[in-house]
Parts: structure tokens; sequence; C-alpha cells
């Protein structure tokens, strides 16, 4: 039987799907892709996984992938990430019966794939990635997508997009934002670079950037043409973003906590960043619940610090509007809504003054130190971060790190471990016995002892 492609796959495998909710590591574990259909997400990816882990790990594929299945949480497309072909194809054919499709990540920005050399910073490497997808599309028995950002010129993100299609790939999803768009630089999606690609291209195309709302999801598809749109930040805030609601936190996060219950297990990390998320704004306002929830210990514990902002928050409900939390919120601070970031502002460089923390006082107090030594005090109050009263090392006679306090040699280590093999010496306080095994050495060797106390040279370098 023949596997589906292009607007056969969108319309017959994927239902066509148009609220689709992202690959986000660590965040589109199934609970949370429950959740989101439930409130009308019609298509969900996978966490992004690592191919050459996934062929590796029978414990990372089980954990992954192979016991999440649920037949409530279909369609479902599984993404790797990779950059050898063979590899992408093994994972790829161990996911195959798992999921409707195979996704390569093709536009992830973050350093640690830059490090891995994978997600985005493959987009310059057209041969491979056309290996890639031609050898995908040739062995797997579901169809093979792509995930990609778009280039600063329209022109070679078209020409990226049509390589794609021709060497296999039968649906596309377009983030409209560029490489170095990330972090503080994330601006602005282009609904224009998708737009050129949808009309370049003749297989499905899902635009991903600028949806906060269902109104977003609407405009973009009239201004693009795609066949669906992708969220990712927008579902983390709020997971009924495609029923067009906006409903009070505490709803979706009890909500969630009864999925997560009901499919287990689901890793405690996974569920504190979620809460942390939907929680985003309330938490800016009550501070130690903030702390509460980075400390729980278990689902439970979620649970507890949940039901305490949702009693704040009600009784700041009860109050006149007036009394509310004033904010610069589009709603009240409880209620589901998009975290905007602020803009970047470039420093002029005239004019620009550099705000730096000031130097810490040598008192040590609480009100001087950074934030990073403030919770080290509270670890341990007996800490000291006072310069003048901190221990004073006596230096290595020969390299100048801190000797030993017991070496017999007054050197550190290293410098005590290279003059006590050349001399065949001890030093107990660096627990060096190089004179001791020397000596019971010779001893077996002549089968009694040593006539003229001397000791034989003949050992291995320890360095």
């Amino acid at each position: 039987m023949t596997k589906p492609c292009g607007f056969e796959f969108w319309r017959s495998t994927l239902k066509g799907a148009r609220y689709v909710v992202a690959p986000m590591v660590d965040q589109s574990e199934l609970a949370w892709r429950l959740l989101s259909r439930r409130h009308g997400a019609e298509l969900c990816y996978t966490p992004m996984l690592h191919a050459q882990v996934f062929v590796r790990d029978a414990n990372y594929r089980r954990e992954n992938l192979y016991n999440e299945l649920n037949q409530d949480d279909r369609p479902l497309i599984t993404q790797f990430c990779a950059n050898d072909p063979e590899v992408f194809i093994q994972a790829a054919l161990l996911a195959q019966d798992y999921c409707d499709a195979i996704d390569l990540n093709l536009g992830c920005p973050q350093m640690i794939a830059k490090r891995g050399h994978y997600g985005v910073f493959l987009q310059d490497e057209w041969d491979l990635l056309e290996k890639m997808i031609k050898l995908a599309d040739e062995k797997l028995s579901v169809p093979i997508t792509c995930k990609i950002r778009v280039f600063p010129e329209i022109e070679k993100t078209v020409k990226y997009a049509k390589m794609l299609e021709k060497a296999g790939c039968q649906l596309l999803t377009v983030h409209g934002r560029t490489k170095d768009q990330k972090g503080a630089l994330t601006g602005i999606a282009s609904w224009k670079h998708i737009k050129a690609v949808r009309e370049a291209v003749n297989i499905p195309v899902f635009a991903n950037g600028n949806i906060q709302h269902l109104s977003d999801v609407q405009r973009c598809m009239e201004e693009t043409g795609v066949q669906g749109v992708m969220s990712a930040e927008g579902n983390l805030h709020n997971p009924a973003l495609f029923e067009g609601c906006s409903p009070p936190v505490w709803e979706m996060a009890e909500e969630y906590l009864e999925v997560v219950e009901k499919h287990p297990p689901c890793s405690l990390s996974y569920v504190r960043a979620h809460i942390f998320k939907l929680w985003h704004h309330t938490l800016q306002i009550h501070q130690d619940l903030r702390e509460e929830l980075a400390k729980a210990k278990n689902v439970a514990g979620v649970a507890e610090v949940n039901r305490q902002l949702k009693q704040r928050c009600q009784k700041e409900m009860a109050k006149d509007e007036s009394e509310w939390t004033q904010t610069r919120l589009p709603f009240p601070h409880w209620i589901c809504q998009p975290y905007v970031r602020p803009p970047f502002k470039e420093k002029n460089s005239v004019h620009a003054v550099s705000v730096k923390r000031a130097l810490e006082d040598g008192d040590g107090s609480n009100d001087s130190l950074s934030k990073n030594k403030q919770k080290k005090k509270a670890r341990n109050p007996n800490k000291n971060f006072c310069p003048e009263l901190k221990p004073k090392y006596i230096k290595c006679e020969q390299c100048g790190n801190p000797k030993g306090n017991k070496c017999v040699f007054n050197l550190c280590r290293g410098c005590c471990k290279r003059k006590a093999f050349k001399e065949v010496a001890d030093c107990p306080g660096h627990g060096l016995r190089f004179k001791t095994k020397a000596l019971k050495q010779c001893k077996s060797d002549t089968g009694g002892g040593l006539t003229n106390g001397t000791v034989s040279t003949a050992v291995h370098d320890p360095l």
C-alpha cells in the first residue's frame, strides 16, 4: 500500500488539521497534548527527540514515545533532530509505527542545537538535507515533513522550501523568524515569507509565529493562505487558545493536573514548568508561592501551590475592581493570556550609560550580595563572601597554585607528584608512596631485603 502524499496526506491522515500544537522540548508531552486536544487542537507533535539517543537508548524510546501511546492522541507527528542520514533513518524506522509522520527539525535556534549541529544550523547544508529527506521518503512507511525557519531573503527562503519539497517533504511548517531571532531579539515573525513559500510549493504549509489569540490564527490563514497554524508559546500560556477563550488559570491548571494523574508517568519537571507558564503573570505578584512551586517535590505539592494561588486570586476577585492589582495586561493576571516579550532596546553608542550592579560591600550583608550568593547564604548562613575574611592560601614554590597544607615539599599536588617520583620519595600529605612501593618491590624481587639501603628508581612515570 502506497503512503499518502502532500494534500492527500493532510486531508486523510491529518484530517485537514488547521490548529496545531508545536513540538516543544520537555513541554509537548502526552498529558499536555491531551489537554490541548480537549480545547481545540487538531494535530500535535511530540517534543523534539534526539535521533542518535533514540537509536542507542531503549529507555529513551520507551519514556518519550512508546509509553505515551493513546488512542485519543492522534493524529500525531514525531519530530527528530539529526545531522546524519543513516542515524535519522534508523530512528525514524523505530518510531514510524507509533505516529502518523516523521518530522525533521530544521528550526531550533538554541545554543545546544549549534553545539550539536542540528536544527536551524543545518539550513545552509542543502546537499545533506536533500539526502536525508530523500532517504526518509524512500525508506519510511509514513510521510516525512519538515519544520524550518526563514532566511532574511524571501527568494532564498522560497528556493529552500522548493528544494525540500523536491527531495520528498510532504508537509512544511514555516516559522517566520530567522536563525538570529530568539530570546531578547525574537521580534515579529514575517508572514510575507510564509505567504511566498505557500504560493511557491505544491504541498500543505503550516505557519508558525505571532500567534497569541484565535483571531491571530484566522488572520494568519487569510493573509498567508496556509492550511494550518502552529502555536507554541501561545499554547503554553493558554491551552484553550484554539477555542477562542481565555479561562481562569486555575481551571486549566486543575484540568492539566487531572490529566497528569490519569496518564502517568509524567516527569515532575514537565508538570512544574507548565504550571509556571500558566501562572506566569500571577507569580510575578505572589513571589512567595513562586518559591514554593520551585520546591515542590511531587505532583501533590504542585497541586497545593495551585490551590493557594486560586484562593488568593478569588479573594482579590471578591474585592472591588478598583482594588485589584494593577498591571499592564489586557486581562486580570489570573486569566490565561499570552506573555509578550518586552521589545529589545539597542544601546546608543554615544548616550548609553552602562548600568551595572554595584560592587559587593565587604560586610557581606544580604543587600549587597547578588541573587545567587543570597541563595547560597540562605542554604548556609555561616558562609562568608567578604574577600578580606577569606582564608589566604600559601603558594606553591614552583607554579604559584595553592600548596598542600601538609605537603613535605611545600608544593601543590602536581608539582609534588613530579618531585616525589623523581626522587623516589613519599609525601603523606598528598598520599604519595613512591619510596614505600619501591621498597616493597625490591624486597619481593630479592626475596629478603636490601643490602645497601638504596632504592631502584626503575618505576613507571605516574604522569
